[in-house]
Parts: C-alpha cells; sequence; structure tokens
C-alpha cells in the first residue's frame, strides 16, 4: 500500500483517487477551494461524476503540507492555467526526490513550456513524470478498460508509475518520451475544438476523419520539431489521445466547438460547458510554436482565427479546404 496525494479535486483528480483507492493505496485529496473539500466531505459525490459513489476512506483536505506530507507520489490534477501557481504553493513542502506525476494536458501561453516543463522549474527538488492517454474521466470512474502512457526521464520512475496505477480495467505503458507525450496532449485538445466546430456545422463523418488524419500530422510534425519521437505520436498519447478527443461527447472540448460551429462565440461556449476548455488556451501557444519551429498548422491557425479574431467557423472550413494545392506527405515523391 503506497501513500498518494491528489493535488485537485476536479473529475479526473476524483476519478483517479477512486482507481487508487481501489488498487489498495492510501489516498488523500486536496483542494484549494474549501467549499469543494467541505462538500466531498459532506456527500462524497461530485457533480461531474453524479454516478460515482467516493469511498469513506479517501480522506480529503484544505492543508496542502499534510497532503504531502510523507507522500511515496504526489499526482498533480489541478487544470493547466492553474498548474505553476499551484506547484509554486506545493514547493515549500516537497522533498528531494519526491515524485510528481501530471495528468493535466496544456502548454503554458506566455512561456511556451509544457507542463511537466513548468513543475521541474517550479520543483527542483522533485521526480516530474505525465501520465496522459485516451482516459476520460467519466469512464475510469466507472471502470470501463482504459489504457495510458507513464512518462518520465528515468525508467524506475514511469514503472513506479506504472505499478501503482495498473489495474484490471487500467493498462499503463511506460515512456521517456516525456516531450512527445504532452505536445500530443495539448495539442489534440485544439484539433478536438475543429472537430467540435465541423459538427456544430453540420459536417459529417468524412470531415471528423480528415481533422484527426490531418490534425495528428502537424502535432507529429510541430512535435517531432522539438524532440518528441514518432512513435508517441503513432501511440495512445498521439492518434489515441486525439482520436477519443474528437469522438466522444465527453470531451469539453469538442462540446466547446460544437456550439461555436452552432454559432456561440468562445466566451458562450465555455460557460455552457462549465468546465475548463483546455484547447481555448492552448491554441495560441501552438500557433506560436508552429510560427517558432516554421512548422505549417493550417487547422490550428484556422482554430485561433476562429476563437480570437472573429472569423466565421464556416469561412475558416471553406479556406482550409480551398488552400493552396499540395502533396499528403513530404517525404513522399515519385522517383
Amino acid at each position: 500500500m503506497a501513500e498518494i496525494s491528489i493535488i485537485g479535486s476536479g473529475s479526473w483528480g476524483i476519478a483517479l483517487a477512486v482507481l487508487l483507492h481501489n488498487n489498495g493505496h492510501r489516498v488523500t485529496v486536496w483542494s484549494a477551494i474549501e467549499g469543494e473539500i467541505t462538500a466531498l466531505k459532506e456527500t462524497r459525490k461530485l457533480k461531474t461524476l453524479p454516478e460515482l459513489e467516493i469511498p469513506e476512506t479517501i480522506e480529503f483536505t484544505g492543508d496542502l503540507e499534510a497532503a504531502m506530507e510523507n507522500k511515496e507520489l504526489l499526482v498533480t490534477a489541478v487544470p493547466s492555467i492553474y498548474v505553476r501557481q499551484t506547484a509554486a504553493r506545493m514547493r515549500p513542502f516537497c522533498k528531494n526526490g519526491q515524485v510528481v506525476v501530471n495528468v493535466a494536458k496544456g502548454i503554458e501561453e506566455a512561456t511556451l513550456m509544457t507542463l511537466s516543463q513548468i513543475l521541474q522549474e517550479e520543483l527542483p527538488m522533485a521526480e516530474i513524470a505525465v501520465l496522459s492517454g485516451p482516459s476520460h474521466a467519466e469512464e475510469v470512474s466507472r471502470g470501463l478498460p482504459t489504457t495510458c502512457v507513464a512518462g518520465a526521464e528515468k525508467k524506475e520512475t514511469a514503472e513506479l508509475i506504472q505499478n501503482l496505477f495498473m489495474s484490471p480495467a487500467f493498462r499503463v505503458y511506460v515512456s521517456p518520451d516525456v516531450e512527445g507525450i504532452e505536445i500530443g496532449g495539448a495539442l489534440k485538445n485544439v484539433i478536438a475544438l475543429a472537430a467540435g466546430i465541423a459538427d456544430g456545422l453540420g459536417c459529417g463523418d468524412n470531415t471528423k476523419a480528415a481533422l484527426i488524419t490531418r490534425g495528428i500530422y502537424e502535432i507529429a510534425r510541430l512535435g517531432m520539431a522539438m524532440g518528441g519521437k514518432f512513435e508517441t505520436f503513432c501511440g495512445l498519447t498521439g492518434i489515441g489521445d486525439l482520436i477519443v478527443t474528437c469522438a466522444s461527447m465527453h470531451s469539453r472540448n469538442r462540446r466547446a466547438g460544437i456550439l461555436i460551429g452552432q454559432g456561440a462565440s468562445m466566451e458562450e461556449a465555455m460557460e455552457q460547458v462549465q468546465m475548463v476548455v483546455e484547447g481555448v488556451y492552448s491554441a495560441k501557444a501552438g500557433l506560436t510554436l508552429a510560427e517558432k519551429y516554421n512548422i505549417p498548422m493550417p487547422i490550428i491557425q484556422q482554430v485561433n482565427k476562429v476563437l480570437f479574431e472573429g472569423k466565421s467557423a464556416r469561412e475558416a472550413l471553406e479556406d482550409l479546404m480551398l488552400r493552396d494545392k499540395t502533396a499528403e506527405s513530404q517525404a513522399l515523391s515519385w522517383e
């Protein structure tokens, strides 16, 4: 049995808390919001996971020092926009060699840093890792079969996470490619916004397949330019996560995109979804990275125009379809 704390009490954090509890570990959940802690203690329910009964033995606290003390593993499960400030709060209580695994997905707009890079900067004494893949909290909380990837610089760190999280319903692979895992996890949310926008416009399966296929091409080209590995983008945290996020109504990014495609503004869509839409926060960073590495990313470019420049979704779709003629892959040529 391991002592584990989840830093963040959203749906993904709670789903993982229950998974780890069911694996036989002692789990504590921390939140910065006192009202959330009180409600979770009293009701053992989370509004976004209405079918889930939270076991009585999972502890809830607003005391960050107590949550981090003597823990074998810390799981950071706060939205990407709060990762830096949360890590800064964790710094005084973090021990040398303490393992911190990030399960959020995103890129910091101001610095273009991945979330693991932020954690490494704020918590230099810790061992930083990631856990990512096609894994909606709604399904993990119900015990539906799910697969993820644990990424870390050290193999033993990734294997520790693998051992703690593995269950008959939750299979974990290991990988050294932290950069590729994080780029895939962050930018798939932007492509999922595009997929949702297409759904809102009334497009069909052909359009969805095109966006997924060309989307992973954009992500992989940028990710490899940044040091990620081709195999990662072919795997669970690349094409796998992209497929589920573009296709599922559990996806807040797809749901927000549908509303935008139907005529809502970005702000209106985010308000209706009532959850953090990570793709909105990663879209500008993705475009800036594309420009920095000189990688054409037309889907992400058009999503930015719709989100932040007032371009209509219909016009953005037409501009994608009517771009200059080109080959499908620049790596293939006639003899």
